[in-house]
C-alpha cells in the first residue's frame, strides 16, 4: 500500500511541476503543446487501446499523459525546472522565474567599414 501512495505522490508532484512550467514564460510554446496534446488524446475517442477494455484502456491514457509530462519536463530549460522544483519543495506560490536584465535578448547586427567615403 505504501508503494501505491508513493507512486500517487510522485505523480501529483509531477503534475504540479508540469502546471508551473506550463505557466512559465521562459518555456517554449512548442514544448508547452506536448502536455496539452496528451490531454486531447485522453478526450479524443480513438485510442491505441480502446477505453471499453476495462483497466487497460485507462492505463493506456494514463501512460500517454505520464510520458508527455516526462518529455515536457525534459524539454524545458533546466534552470526553470530547478527553480520550480525548489519552489514546490519550499511551498512557495507560483511566480515566474526572474531573469537577469537583458537575458534572452539578441542583437543581430553587421559591421561594415566603408573605405569609399574619404
Amino acid at each position: 500500500m505504501r508503494s501505491w501512495m508513493a507512486l500517487v505522490g510522485t505523480l501529483l508532484a509531477r503534475v504540479r511541476l508540469t502546471w508551473r512550467l506550463l505557466r512559465e514564460p521562459g518555456v517554449a510554446i512548442l514544448a508547452k503543446a506536448l502536455p496539452l496534446l496528451s490531454i486531447f488524446y485522453v478526450i479524443f475517442p480513438l485510442d491505441f487501446v480502446p477505453d471499453l477494455i476495462p483497466v487497460l484502456g485507462q492505463l493506456d491514457d494514463l501512460g500517454v499523459v505520464v510520458l508527455a509530462m516526462e518529455a515536457f519536463v525534459h524539454l524545458c530549460p533546466p534552470d526553470a525546472v530547478a527553480f520550480h522544483r525548489d519552489a514546490i519543495a519550499f511551498g512557495r506560490k507560483y511566480t515566474p522565474m526572474l531573469r537577469p536584465e537583458g537575458a534572452g535578448r539578441v542583437i543581430d547586427a553587421e559591421f561594415r567599414h566603408d573605405d569609399d567615403k574619404r
